[in-house]
């Protein structure tokens, strides 16, 4: 079993990979074989509209992003990581998910494997639900099988999404954390990463 991590964040290496290495982590305590791609360190060109995969499930630019969708044609599942950038995903990931529209058009390539998002953000309820969103209709376009982990015990959140607010004081100065520090978001990142290879195996 192959799961993919892909991270979107421009800072490769920080609080999203890391989070993201914890789903990662996870999934491989359960027996599968796991590799995280850096978007960061790619070089991945931006989508020009010349609609050359309406015709045929093969994009007409050449860089690094066709070794990409090689290997999410190879995983058996993928999880994307991005922070949040004004309620959405970052630049990277809009342009990576831009670049598989060759991967849609025709006909969706990753139909059937399975799929989890992860979402890093500075401030608490300012956005990340957002962000999630669109991962979560990034992959229903893709026809992709979503997870949407949540640890046992009582209710502590609505996804892998992690913040850096650690509180505020008397004045309402925030204070900051690592997002790695945030217990919320690790719980939900180790959780998707053990759902992701219990719903892989329920499918095989």
């Amino acid at each position: 079993m192959n799961i993919l991590g892909i991270n979107g964040s421009h800072r490769p290496g920080k609080g999203t990979a890391a989070l993201l290495q914890t789903a990662l982590s996870a999934a491989e305590s359960q027996g599968a074989q796991t590799e995280l791609v850096e978007l960061g360190q790619l070089d991945i060109k931006y989508c020009v509209g010349c609609n050359a995969c309406m015709r045929k499930p093969a994009c007409a630019l050449h860089d690094d992003m066709n070794a990409l969708m090689d290997k999410m044609r190879a995983a058996d599942g993928i999880i994307v990581a991005t922070p949040d950038y004004f309620s959405n995903v970052s630049a990277r990931i809009k342009c990576f998910m831009d670049r598989t529209r060759c991967m849609h058009m025709v006909a969706n390539a990753l139909k059937g494997k399975v799929a989890g998002g992860i979402v890093t953000a500075g401030l608490d309820n300012c956005g990340a639900e957002g962000a999630m969103a669109a991962l979560d209709t990034y992959f229903a376009t893709m026809e992709m099988l979503v997870v949407h982990p949540r640890p046992q015990g009582p209710v502590m959140g609505s996804g892998a999404i992690a913040t850096q607010l650690a509180g505020f004081d008397e004045a309402r100065i925030p204070s900051w954390r690592n997002v790695q520090a945030d217990p919320v978001g690790a719980a939900f990142a180790r959780q998707l990463g053990i759902d992701m290879v219990a719903l892989i195996n329920r499918l095989s």
